[in-house]
């Protein structure tokens, strides 16, 4: 009757990212979350210095261990931030066992802004080139995406190239690649772009550009995306909805004053996940 999604993401303890901000929208839309923790952080990586981490990777061991025990099904398998490149190799497996027929979807979390967030190293965007062949669905900011490629981040490529950027993603594996904050036509507008390989369509999300960065909002996008597909939503009334969701968030952070990066206002707009969604930003491209 609640469909259960398996988690595997860092638990920061400040910031609004990860798994406070992941468990908070997925219950919100009506999805149990099973988290399974790669890390345990004092904050996320994200504008805080000096953080601890604690790698839960002989954990994660055990507790799959368990659910395999105890026969456990999963309706979506989403990962996100790793801790190391073993748990690569511990995340795969876990797919292979809790993916079939499911949905997968992995959001390669290793940086932003034009570079690797500080816990990530070149073995890690490797292992992640090699993880995102087992997904379904993957998520990259516009930086990740030109990490899995071995592209120039300071690139701003045009329509034409975005879709070679999708496609080339597609070929590594996934069905369906959807990147965020990709370059708009516009400087004062952002986009989110997909690409449905079973259709073969392309898809494109705008939104006004607000000239602020929060943490945390490419894990509250991928989580109502999810949410929305299994609800039952088509990949672009789910891209919309995310959008917009993530648009507001950002619109109602921006007008407080306070360090962005603790996140933005979350618990002031979850309550906007149970109204109804005008559906009208997404186009065919």
């Amino acid at each position: 009757m609640i469909k259960k999604v398996a988690a595997i993401h860092d638990l920061s303890g400040f910031g609004r990212a990860s798994l406070c901000t992941i468990i908070p929208i997925l219950s919100t839309l009506g999805v149990q979350v099973c988290p399974l923790p790669t890390a345990v952080l004092s904050t996320h990586t994200g504008g805080f210095q000096h953080y601890s981490f604690l790698d839960l990777t002989d954990n994660m061991v055990e507790m799959i261990g368990h659910w395999k025990e105890l026969g456990l099904r999963f309706e979506c398998v989403y990962s996100g931030f790793l801790g190391s490149p073993r748990q690569i190799a511990v995340v795969a497996d876990f797919i292979d066992h809790f993916g079939k027929d499911n949905l997968v979807v992995v959001d390669p979390v290793m940086g932003d802004d034009g570079r690797l967030y500080s816990s990530m190293t070149e073995e890690m965007t490797r292992g992640m080139r090699g993880l995102v062949k087992k997904a379904n669905i993957i998520t990259p900011n516009f930086t990740e995406a030109a990490f899995l490629l071995g592209k120039d981040v300071g690139l701003r490529p045009g329509p034409a190239e975005l879709k070679d950027w999708l496609l080339a993603l597609s070929d590594l594996g996934p069905e369906t690649v959807v990147i965020t904050s990709a370059p708009a036509e516009s400087e004062r507008s952002t986009a989110v772009i997909a690409y449905d390989r079973r259709n073969e369509t392309f898809w494109k999300v705008g939104c006004p550009y607000v000239p602020a960065s929060y943490p945390g909002t490419g894990d509250a996008f991928a989580s109502v995306l999810i949410g929305g597909l299994l609800g039952g939503d088509s990949l672009p009334v789910a891209l919309d909805r995310a959008v917009q969701f993530i648009y507001q968030c950002i619109k109602a952070s921006y007008g407080f004053d306070y360090p962005r990066r603790e996140g933005v206002l979350l618990e002031r707009e979850l309550g906007l996940l149970k109204m109804p969604v005008l559906i009208s930003g997404y186009e065919m491209v």
